[in-house]
């Protein structure tokens, strides 16, 4: 379905709901799955709806989520749902996850941090036995376990858009050999209760401090230390050692009042798990990043070699995998993913003019003489300035924002932006150069070409530390604040 369609089958099932259309909808940021959503509102009528192409994937979401209610576990209210239109409506948890905790964390790793992670781990214990008690794993899609078969797949994936893209050498079959034994390996662990299998900050939102899980359709029958593997060990979550050790202790004494555990055999399977989920990362990152050229992946690799180093450092597995080994030291001692000198660019000379401009008003001139630089045309970008709710707003407006980001290939056209100049940049770094202006121009100047310059001045700032001078010609004429 097209957007207006998306929009038509959300506000219809709304209004069964609620018995009046929503007078509020509005995109919510995307994730990395597919998956669409909205916040929508019509007086204390609050939900977020959700659209997915997916129909085994929704069935599976749906049947879950009614188990685990039954349960009392911390998940979303389903309110109603239409698969035939493959749409639902459920909860609305608030806009806060454990994933931005983290951003505002800093170093050391806070107090307060380590506590919500403590609850996080201890409702994870109930989500995993409680919950896999009396569910029906025939609707888990794929698969209904965590098999030999699923973590093949896992493997394939680092094997084919990791280990070939990044050109790290591996024997096919040699490699092979060992990704089938350490499976086996796994595969005696306790494989019997519910494994989230993405268990990760973004899927769990915080909610009058307690945590709240969502977008467990993934789920299948599997070990417990996957997820808390998953949890711990996120590549850019950079939690340190001891307090790692101190979350899977408080995780055992949870979840020891549930099961009887085996601490020293769950730590030695543990720290598979750990390397099974890396291993797992890096295929998702080299499909992401070096395959779909998308900077935030790109940019999350060295955390996750960062993981794999200490656990080949510091864990011991009773299976030989000689060629695997190998080229996961290979990827660790490879210097292709260590991020640019950004020290030496920010002493450098250079200081980037990035501006958003209206076509109809014309390109702004280079103020610096040396003339040149990028002029990128977001036309074809789907304009939010066409809908009514959005007209007034500009594309540093949290719902431009999300509309952009679900509804226009703008991140796809982003990465390729940055594919094209960042070279320029470091070769205007390595050159001493003074000057580079980069252009975004759009119809109006006021919603894509904002955004495109926003992130575009963002990206170069992280990155590289440049000097950036950022200027939103057409808003700045209008006397609109930014």
């Amino acid at each position: 379905m097209n957007t207006t369609q998306i929009e038509t089958a959300l506000s219809d099932l709304f209004e069964q709901w609620a018995g009046d259309r929503p007078e509020l909808m509005l995109p919510l940021a995307p994730s990395a799955s597919p998956r669409i959503y909205y916040r929508m509102s019509r007086g204390e009528k609050v939900a977020v709806g959700a659209y997915n192409s997916d129909r085994k994937e929704n069935e599976a979401f749906l049947c879950f989520s009614k188990h685990f209610k039954e349960k009392g576990l911390p998940i979303p209210d389903i309110y109603i749902e239409d698969l035939s239109r493959n749409v639902y409506l459920q909860e609305d948890l608030g806009a806060t996850t454990l994933y931005s905790y983290l951003l505002q964390a800093g170093e050391p790793f806070p107090d307060y941090l380590v506590r919500i992670y403590k609850k996080v781990v201890e409702k994870l214990a109930v989500l995993q036995v409680k919950g896999g008690e009396g569910l029906d794993f025939s609707v888990c899609y794929p698969r209904e376990a965590f098999d030999k078969q699923s973590m093949l797949w896992d493997f394939n994936t680092f094997k084919y858009y990791f280990l070939k893209l990044a050109k790290i050498p591996f024997d096919e079959q040699l490699i092979e050999d060992d990704m089938h034994r350490f499976a086996e390996y796994l595969l005696t662990a306790d494989c019997d209760h519910f494994m989230f299998r993405d268990f990760q900050t973004r899927n769990i939102m915080i909610r009058n401090g307690e945590p709240y899980f969502i977008d467990y359709q993934g789920g299948r029958r599997g070990a417990l230390q996957y997820d808390l593997a998953s949890l711990l060990y996120q590549a850019k979550a950079n939690i340190p050692n001891d307090i790692r050790k101190e979350l899977v202790d408080h995780y055992l004494d949870s979840l020891e009042k549930l099961v009887s555990v085996d601490r020293e055999k769950f730590f030695e399977y543990f720290y598979g798990y750990v390397l099974m989920r890396s291993i797992q990362t890096f295929g998702t990152y080299g499909f992401r990043g070096l395959f779909e050229r998308k900077e935030y992946f790109i940019k999350s690799i060295p955390f996750a070699i960062r993981n794999v180093k200490w656990i080949l450092e510091n864990a011991s597995f009773p299976v030989e995998m000689p060629e695997l080994r190998e080229a996961l030291e290979s990827i660790v001692q490879s210097k292709k993913f260590e991020p640019f000198d950004k020290i030496k660019a920010a002493s450098s000379l250079l200081t980037i003019t990035v501006n958003s401009f209206s076509f109809l008003k014309g390109v702004p001139p280079d103020p610096s003489g040396h003339g040149g630089g990028f002029i990128f045309d977001c036309r074809s970008i789907h304009n939010p300035g066409r809908y009514e709710p959005y007209k007034r707003q500009t594309g540093r407006d949290e719902p431009v924002i999300n509309f952009l980001q679900q509804h226009s290939h703008i991140t796809e056209f982003l990465n390729l932006v940055f594919l094209i100049v960042d070279p320029a940049v470091e070769n205007y770094i390595e050159r001493s150069f003074t000057d580079l202006t980069v252009n975004f121009g759009c119809t109006g100047g006021q919603h894509r070409s904002v955004y495109a310059a926003d992130h575009f001045a963002n990206h170069v700032k992280e990155k590289y530390g440049v000097v950036v001078k950022l200027q939103h010609v057409e808003q700045e004429r209008k006397e609109w604040k930014n």
